[in-house]
């Protein structure tokens, strides 16, 4: 089409599209395109704004390795993963949210109980609940992916000096679905800002931070995977993520505990714990896949 304007370019992109389009792509690169082009229009969008966005893209392929990946990140910071995580959670489960950027694979598999504090600094928690389905049965058999900061803010794969699966393990459960473990409470840290994210958060007058929590990525046969996080109800960012990740029912109240209250058995600590400790109680419920 030659007589192409500011008024028909989308519909002249879209007839560009052969027959053989998948059906599901056709929908998403119409509305992408109708978006992204009225977004243009109404702004008045300039050449230099224009660059400027495709520099922060730039810089983000430049910046993103296997240990970080910085579009997860931009992802993130807009408010896009959330929101994807929130079309996709089923109604009848625990809330998804945020995977993030740090998320490493094929974590070591632990014994229940186990203790992933190993030589790191922090106050001691024990974690525990039940992997449920929708009608509140337990689920056997469940996989739960597990990983944390460290004390100093950043994950193993930020961090040279720490061991890659520090505070990474995969646990299994039993027929009663229950399944517990100690670490060390995780801190409030902020999100990377030496790349485009960085400079996107300080133009815009945002801060990096975001409220501890626990990763969790949990699985079962017949079920919905779910990527969540556990969030203490007496973080100072509880109320401001930087990425959007807290739910009502993924903030839990760390309650402190007597040495005398952990349990005799069960745990790797367990007979060696000798100052207080805080209890973190979360069952997950799984919707059927």
């Amino acid at each position: 089409m030659r007589d192409v304007t500011k008024d028909n370019i989308t519909d002249t992109f879209l007839g560009y599209f052969g027959e053989q389009t998948d059906p599901r792509l056709r929908e998403i690169m119409e509305s992408l395109a109708r978006h992204l082009h009225d977004f243009a229009r109404e702004t008045q969008l300039t050449h230099a704004e224009w660059n400027k966005g495709l520099d922060i893209l730039r810089q983000a392929g430049n910046i993103t390795t296997p240990e970080r990946d910085e579009f997860v990140l931009l992802s993130d910071v807009l408010g896009l993963s959330s929101l994807v995580d929130m079309i996709n959670s089923s109604d009848d489960g625990t809330n998804s949210s945020v995977l993030g950027p740090f998320h490493v694979s094929n974590p070591p598999v632990r014994d229940m109980g186990a203790d992933l504090r190993a030589d790191n600094e922090g106050e001691l928690i024990l974690v525990r609940g039940r992997i449920l389905d929708s009608d509140g049965n337990p689920i056997s058999g469940a996989t739960i992916d597990i990983w944390q900061t460290a004390a100093n803010g950043l994950y193993s794969s930020q961090d040279p000096e720490q061991d890659i699966y520090n505070f990474h393990a995969l646990f299994t459960t039993g027929a009663d679905g229950e399944y517990q473990f100690t670490t060390v409470r995780p801190v409030s840290y902020t999100v990377p800002t030496d790349g485009p994210v960085g400079e996107l958060l300080e133009s815009t007058g945002r801060h990096p931070w975001r409220p501890s929590h626990l990763h969790y990525i949990v699985k079962a046969d017949g079920y919905r995977d779910l990527v969540t996080e556990v969030f203490p109800d007496d973080d100072p960012y509880l109320d401001q993520d930087t990425v959007f990740g807290v739910r009502d029912d993924l903030v839990m109240t760390y309650v402190k505990q007597p040495a005398s209250n952990f349990p005799e058995s069960g745990c790797e600590l367990s007979g060696k714990v000798d100052k207080d400790y805080y209890l973190v109680d979360f069952d997950v419920v799984l919707s059927k896949a």
